[in-house]
């Protein structure tokens, strides 16, 4: 376990600004705020909730698109010195084009070429991003065919920093087994994407990024009698791939949360974690020092869930469900810090634990979050810091946060 935890740590150690390139990143920050107790609290929250964790937020400006059209962001990453923020450009008449950009140091970002050659690729949204020693891949999709669904791609970086589309079957993500495409990842043993299908969770492997493989109906990943299987999202560590979400057992109307792993995304182990009478399901999973931390639902409220040498166990419990449908919208690790930020099905806000999922406080976001179609969040970390996007439907906005703890 210790030099596993250490693998992890030196693997996920941030990268953090500083001499010119910090010097940069002050000098083009703009729109300082300093969010204290009157802004965007956290969703679900009650009287007997901790003090709110205070963070402090500084506006980060994308360079504006060519021609007509707005930013829309959905997806953050970062890793090795490399920022990318994934969406598309939005035209007034709402036709889309999908967009990257990308950063040397947090602040000063970037337009990346994007070359989209089938129909539904140049319409794209990208929709969640993976990163790799630096370089970057993004899955995205648009809806449309006869069945009004989503219609699935993904790109790949060459050696000169373009995106480019990659060409494939429409069964590879479509057809008639098709549920969702959910969350990429990127790791030591190349890229992996997961999400459903009829048959259950699934996964897309490749080692470069530039041709996925899927793999469906795998033992112990897909469904079986054990119970009806759902993949939420996906981290590599040094082991390999763990993948969470939940099952639906036999007789059952509830989710238990459940967890995969993989060394190599085409042979699974299965571990179901104890679950109650109450829905329960893993949405998104970070390593903290090593230590794998998900949260995800747990009745009415959001849970986290955490793993240690004993395995998985249920820890802190946070915030609280409004209405509509609750997601968990971005979960990042900044300094040992968890920094959560969850839909109550109305709005987005944000949740931070310092003890790995234990404990929680709530948090003020920057800025207003609604929840909706058209709007979204996405979240990243590094150097001790917070990169949140924050789209409300009429424009987007990018943001750096850091606690009180982390220095300026």
């Amino acid at each position: 376990m210790d030099a596993s935890r250490s693998a992890s740590t030196r693997w996920l150690q941030a990268y953090r600004p500083g001499g010119a390139r910090g010097r940069r990143f002050l000098a083009a920050v703009c729109a300082v705020v300093a969010v204290g107790l009157a802004g965007c609290p956290a969703p679900g929250g009650s009287d007997g909730d901790p003090a709110p964790a205070r963070l402090h937020w500084q506006r980060v400006e994308l360079p504006a698109p060519a021609g007509s059209g707005r930013v829309v962001l959905r997806d953050l990453v970062s890793c090795a010195g490399h920022w990318y923020a994934a969406g598309a450009v939005a035209d007034p008449g709402g036709a889309t084009r999908p967009a990257v950009w990308s950063s040397l140091d947090g602040a000063v970002w970037r337009s990346v070429p994007v070359v989209a050659d089938s129909y539904y690729g140049r319409q794209s949204v990208l929709f969640s991003v993976g990163c790799r020693g630096g370089s970057v891949a993004a899955v995205g999709g648009k809806v449309g065919g006869a069945h009004g669904n989503p219609r699935m791609g993904t790109w790949w970086q060459r050696g000169d920093g373009t995106l480019v589309e990659v060409p494939a079957s429409f069964e590879l993500y479509g057809g008639p087994k098709a549920v969702n495409v959910s969350r990429l990842a990127g790791g030591a043993a190349g890229w992996m994407m997961v999400g459903n299908r009829a048959s259950g969770a699934a996964a897309w492997v490749s080692r470069d990024a530039a041709e996925f493989a899927i793999v469906e109906g795998a033992p112990g990943l897909a469904t079986d009698d054990a119970g009806v299987t759902w993949a939420f999202d996906v981290v590599s560590g040094p082991s390999g791939w763990l993948v969470v979400g939940g099952i639906l057992a036999p007789g059952r109307i509830d989710r238990d949360p459940a967890v995969w792993t993989s060394g190599d995304g085409r042979v699974w182990r299965r571990t179901v974690l104890a679950g109650t009478a109450e829905y329960e399901e893993l949405q998104r999973v970070v390593l903290v020092d090593g230590v794998p931390v998900a949260v995800g639902l747990r009745g009415r409220v959001f849970g986290a869930w955490r793993q240690d040498a004993a395995g998985w166990a249920a820890v802190g419990g946070f915030g609280g469900v409004a209405g509509g449908v609750p997601s968990v919208g971005g979960l990042a690790v900044a300094g040992g810090r968890v920094l959560a930020v969850v839909s109550d099905g109305e709005r987005y806000g944000g949740w931070l634990s310092v003890d790995r999922g234990a404990g929680w406080r709530p948090v003020e976001l920057p800025v207003a979050a609604p929840v909706g179609a058209g709007r979204g969040v996405g979240l990243t970390a590094a150097g001790g810091r917070w990169w949140l996007a924050v789209d409300d439907g009429a424009g987007t906005s990018l943001w750096v946060g850091r606690s009180d703890a982390e220095p300026e």
